[in-house]
């Protein structure tokens, strides 16, 4: 039996996958989780032979936690589900030594296959995202604007910010603003996981 952990904040898509991977006889949820910081109190309570961990998690995102699992638990592997393939993306998921990369809205028969194949120790990438990896995206930010968003994304505050890069406050303000605005992102926070999970920071 491959026990498996799911780490998803979305309750009806956890729900779903819960579900799906019901039917298979081999397979079974061990634990679930909808925050990255609960991921690796649940596994090593848990000790799963797969983790399948959404990219982008409240608390922690999905490679953070991948990496942080990998080093405490190194024998589950990791299964990342994700809507964006970018060569960035890509490149962190393997420096953290994930197993496998696969599309949310992938058939559903293959994510079964996928966490078979990753509890047998294959290396599993969906062709589709290797693809759109492979294509370079760029950023429609100023290297400003990265300064400020990377910055950001380090926890710093608005003065914070401001001091390092020698600005005031009211531009830090507007750069996130605008920043916000060029990515179509619904928060700062969700600017923050756009420009991660695309690799330009």
């Amino acid at each position: 039996m491959i026990r498996t952990l799911l780490a998803e904040d979305m309750n009806l898509v956890r729900g779903a996958i819960v579900a799906l991977l019901a039917y298979e006889e081999d397979i079974e949820v061990v634990a679930e989780v909808e925050r990255g910081d609960h991921i690796l109190a649940a596994a090593t309570a848990s000790r799963p032979h797969v983790a399948v961990i959404d990219i982008s998690l409240p608390g922690q995102d999905g490679l953070s936690a991948a990496a942080e699992l990998h080093d405490k638990l190194p024998e589950c592997g990791v299964l990342i589900l994700t809507g964006v393939g970018t060569p960035g993306l890509l490149k962190r998921a393997l420096d953290v030594h994930v197993r496998g990369f696969m599309a949310k809205d992938a058939p559903p028969s293959q994510l079964a296959d996928a966490i078979r194949r990753v509890a047998g120790g294959e290396r599993v990438i969906d062709s589709e995202l290797a693809i759109a990896a492979m294509k370079p995206t760029e950023a429609p930010l100023t290297q400003r604007e990265l300064d400020v968003i990377e910055a950001a994304a380090d926890g710093a505050s608005i003065a914070e910010i401001a001091a390092t890069l020698f600005l005031a406050e009211g531009t830090v303000r507007n750069y996130l603003c605008r920043t916000t605005a060029k990515l179509g992102a619904r928060s700062r926070i969700d600017a923050i996981r756009i420009v991660r999970e695309s690799g330009w920071i």
